[in-house]
């Protein structure tokens, strides 16, 4: 079913141009090397582009010969068709000469002898490299990017002047050659594909993931097989799992666009999470990450009018029109070695989900003084219950947990509760603060929601005299407590929060005594 939706999503995008087409990768490049029509050095063009504070490539789609994957080999054979790291292009490293000779190579099997002058310079441009290292000199020796190409990371590819086309690779003829990676049908390796249902050739070694949260740089796979203990009926690899050559790079793609999206890709403790919807681009899929993120600071109120907006909406019948209610699909990744973990993966309506996500802003609602935001974020709740408030310390499953809980509307995690009350323990200085406040709200309410008691009523935003639980009114009672101690003896070493706190939870009926005695040698003290 992931797949399947990852699939569909590819061809939702393919047919409005946002993905590239099968023979082609969406990928970033840092500069073009500018040719003349006999392959030498004319300058340097950077495609970079400044985002924020970071520095990033300029996106293309790019040639990608027989769908290899973009992580190399250790063969040093593998270059790509008029594109690669300054490594291949330049011949670079211990392996330089082969890397050059593959880039070469791989001109030479996909384009062969050509009148496309264009294409014919860059020929020429690696066909002198080869005989003469000092050809590459005019850019490694470069003022302002030779130091950066020395390095070997950068993605280049090839400008020629004059020429009709921006970059050589997108030269007709360039195209027309990559209709190569279609495989005729062979009989070897070759079964009904998972996906489309269709007998095709079956992809051994599916491509890399790239931009999973915490994960290597170099990507991983979803689906992959290493060790003989994982082969069924001697199928090796994803033989087990057989899906066609198409069917992977067109997932892959899909998965690759949506992770390197800002729109539809947060991150969550150590998960990330991807979202679409099924059919056709809506407001929903936009805004869908503005209900979970922490929101910006120079923007604190940006993803604040979403949120209101959405839960106004639900509440008044107005949020979605009956014909673009379509399925929407949120998959959570976290990484694993070399492999990608789901954790988790929920489809439903647009207006199920809808409900869900309001819902647990209602849970949440609580009186807060203003400076405390309206909505509280993901981010924010997990944060607040980690040891020491710091992100790092966030166990690694409860975010999985909690989203899942709050697009399904089902009971909050036992471990979240545990987790806020061992933080209001233990945080001396805060203890209660707004938004663990809220959890406990948002818990206790939502348990009895499915585990209905005649004895408790649900939790309000503000006290609630007249509520008829137990544990609600001996919490007043010892606040109370804690009060009339803090106005006589503030400064005491062990406040009575500090010793009997867990005992007071534990054992209400042994400790709440004590303390009733303890607290008329607190009022003899008070002022008249």
């Amino acid at each position: 079913m992931i797949l399947q939706s990852l699939y569909e999503y590819y061809e939702r995008k393919s047919s409005i141009g946002e993905i590239a087409e099968d023979g082609w990768i969406r990928g970033g490049l840092d500069f073009a090397i500018l040719l003349d029509i006999d392959g030498n050095i004319l300058d340097i063009a950077d495609f970079r582009e400044r985002d924020g504070k970071k520095i990033i490539p300029r996106e293309f789609h790019l040639p990608n010969i027989g769908n290899q994957s973009v992580k190399h080999s250790n063969s040093g054979k593998d270059g790509n068709l008029l594109w690669d790291n300054a490594k291949f292009v330049f011949g670079l490293g211990a392996k330089g000469a082969l890397h050059l000779q593959s880039m070469l190579d791989s001109l030479n099997q996909w384009i062969g002898e050509t009148n496309e002058s264009d294409i014919e310079a860059v020929r020429k441009f690696f066909q002198k490299g080869i005989e003469n290292s000092d050809h590459f000199k005019p850019a490694l020796e470069h003022s302002e990017y030779g130091d950066i190409l020395s390095e070997g990371n950068a993605k280049v590819s090839f400008q020629v002047i004059p020429s009709t086309y921006k970059m050589v690779f997108q030269n007709p003829v360039v195209k027309k050659a990559l209709e190569k990676t279609i495989i005729p049908l062979q009989e070897e390796n070759s079964a009904r594909c998972l996906i489309t249902g269709e007998k095709d050739q079956i992809e051994t070694t599916h491509p890399v993931i790239k931009g999973v949260w915490g994960g290597q740089t170099s990507g991983g796979c979803i689906v992959s097989f290493n060790a003989n203990a994982f082969e069924s009926y001697y199928k090796k690899q994803s033989i087990n799992a057989p899906i066609s050559k198409k069917a992977a790079s067109r997932y892959t793609k899909a998965l690759n666009l949506l992770l390197s999206s800002k729109k539809q890709c947060i991150h969550i403790a150590d998960m990330s999470m991807v979202f679409w919807a099924q059919k056709k681009s809506t407001p929903f899929e936009e805004d869908f990450s503005s209900f979970f993120e922490e929101p910006d600071k120079n923007t604190p109120d940006k993803n604040t009018q979403k949120i209101r907006a959405i839960v106004e909406s639900i509440h008044n019948g107005s949020f979605i029109k009956p014909e673009e209610n379509q399925y929407f699909y949120i998959l959570g990744l976290a990484p694993n070695a070399g492999r990608i973990s789901i954790r988790l993966w929920f489809s439903n309506t647009i207006t199920q989900f809808a409900e869900n996500i309001t819902r647990f802003f209602d849970d949440f609602s609580i009186s807060k003084p203003s400076f405390e935001p309206e909505y509280y974020s993901i981010w924010r709740i997990l944060v607040n219950i980690a040891t020491q408030d710091q992100s790092k310390n966030i166990p690694p499953n409860i975010a999985g947990e909690f989203m899942k809980a709050i697009l399904t509307n089902t009971p909050y995690p036992a471990s979240l509760l545990q987790l806020a009350l061992n933080r209001i323990r233990s945080d001396t200085e805060h203890r209660v603060k707004p938004v663990r406040a809220a959890l406990l709200k948002a818990y206790i309410n939502r348990y009895y929601r499915f585990h209905p008691s005649s004895i408790h009523k649900e939790i309000k935003m503000k006290l609630d005299k007249t509520q008829p639980s137990v544990g609600y009114q001996l919490g007043r009672l010892f606040a109370t407590l804690v009060k009339i101690q803090n106005e006589t003896n503030a400064s005491i070493n062990a406040p009575i929060q500090d010793r009997f706190y867990g005992s007071a939870c534990a054992s209400p009926v042994t400790v709440f005594p004590i303390l009733l005695k303890l607290k008329n040698h607190h009022i003899a003290k008070l002022p008249n």
